[in-house]
């Protein structure tokens, strides 16, 4: 294998690395929407010669190069967030528009970047047959955006795949990336008795029972474990709402949302004691529930899920980082930079429930994603087309 060769046939096909991640952007692709970009992939991998293409029963698309006993998994989610106020933005979050070496518009970093480059790297893999024994799946998976590693889920337990290892494709800014904190949704309820407006001492004010439990969450959230990796464990009140016959009426129910995000050690287990824990130093009555997701995909397939995300880390000397790191240095002729995600990606289902190594290696910043400066730059697509060309050599020499 010839880094240079690799490099110099990414850098010829930053053409049309570019011009396919400007045709995905073009195409609106929110969560349970994404047909459109799906069609589009499959396009562009019959375009480049992929071995085989198929479409799974919830909507993810997956493309085969080589047939070797060594199964490798690349992932990019191609779903994106919605825009949100198009007044906000500077150009057309649907334009693809390059500018200056960039290229702008919704999903651009976050993820179909990664999703380009994948494609392409498998067409390079063929150009310079560098085919060994391994099989390389590049996939696009759909709903991470509303449910992340819901699709891996589904993968894996339905064993539409099996790798032994699989690298994601969320924006790193071409660092290397071993893992992220976990996260989970948390969904508080307090009970009252309502009862009218004018005499509140007939009945009992929910959302009064859920200001003590709002308070003592608060409290909670500086006592959470810390990490010297990962970071600290937070939790954030993201949503509250309440139940009352008329605006002239004592609340009988009260609702809120907790945001979980959890550092190494803390399970679903610890974190739902550490609410009931608050709720009872509040004083107050409350059910707690882990919330769940059931929303179907694109194709009308509904694969329900609790919203609880674990935590992963992969050790530093694990071959799959290690190979990712000889990748990268072989490649561009400098040191590797090993990080974490601040954000939750399809590796929570990979590693984090499933316990495959993952690593994260992908193009664009993640400070771009969701934003409406969404971007990434070409010379990106083309340093992540390499990399993933050229990592399956390598790592089936290392493990």
């Amino acid at each position: 294998m010839d880094p240079k060769q690799i490099l110099a046939r990414a850098e010829k096909y930053a053409p049309e690395i570019t011009q396919f991640l400007r045709d995905m952007i073009a195409i609106p692709s929110e969560s349970c929407q994404e047909k459109g970009v799906i069609e589009c992939i499959k396009n562009e991998m019959q375009k480049v010669g992929f071995d085989e293409i198929k479409i799974d029963k919830m909507g993810n698309i997956l493309g085969r190069i080589g047939k070797g006993k060594r199964v490798i998994a690349m992932d990019a989610h191609i779903d994106t967030v919605g825009v949100g106020d198009p007044k906000a933005w500077k150009i057309d979050p649907f334009k693809g528009k390059l500018e200056n070496g960039i290229v702008y518009g919704r999903g651009a970093s976050d993820q179909e970047a990664g999703m380009a480059a994948m494609v392409y790297a498998g067409k390079i893999i063929k150009d310079l047959k560098l085919e060994g024994d391994y099989t390389l799946w590049v996939t696009g998976t759909v709903q991470e955006e509303d449910c992340d590693g819901l699709c891996w889920q589904y993968i894996l337990k339905e064993k539409v795949l099996n790798p032994e290892m699989v690298i994601i494709t969320e924006p790193t800014n071409l660092g290397i990336y071993r893992g992220h904190r976990g996260r989970m949704e948390i969904g508080v309820t307090t009970k009252g008795v309502s009862c009218h407006g004018s005499a509140p001492e007939r009945g009992v004010n929910a959302v009064y029972m859920m200001a003590k439990v709002v308070n003592e969450i608060e409290k909670l959230n500086t006592r959470l474990a810390d990490d010297s990796f990962l970071g600290k464990g937070t939790v954030t009140v993201s949503y509250i709402d309440c139940k009352t016959p008329s605006m002239c009426a004592v609340p009988d129910r009260a609702f809120i949302h907790l945001d979980r995000r959890l550092t190494r050690g803390e399970t679903k287990e610890i974190a739902v004691a550490e609410v009931k824990d608050a709720i009872k130093r509040a004083g107050v009555e409350a059910e707690v529930e882990v919330l769940k997701y059931a929303v179907p995909s694109y194709t009308n397939f509904t694969y329900e899920t609790e919203k609880y995300f674990p935590t992963w880390v992969l050790e530093e000397d694990h071959v799959v980082c290690k190979s990712s790191v000889e990748t990268f240095e072989k490649l561009f002729g400098q040191k590797a930079r090993v990080d974490k995600w601040t954000f939750s990606t399809n590796g929570i289902a990979t590693m984090g429930m499933m316990g495959i190594p993952t690593i994260g290696f992908g193009p664009a910043n993640e400070i771009h994603a969701h934003s409406v400066d969404d971007q990434c730059p070409v010379e990106h697509l083309v340093k992540a087309a390499a990399f993933y060309a050229a990592f399956p050599t390598i790592y089936c020499q290392r493990a």
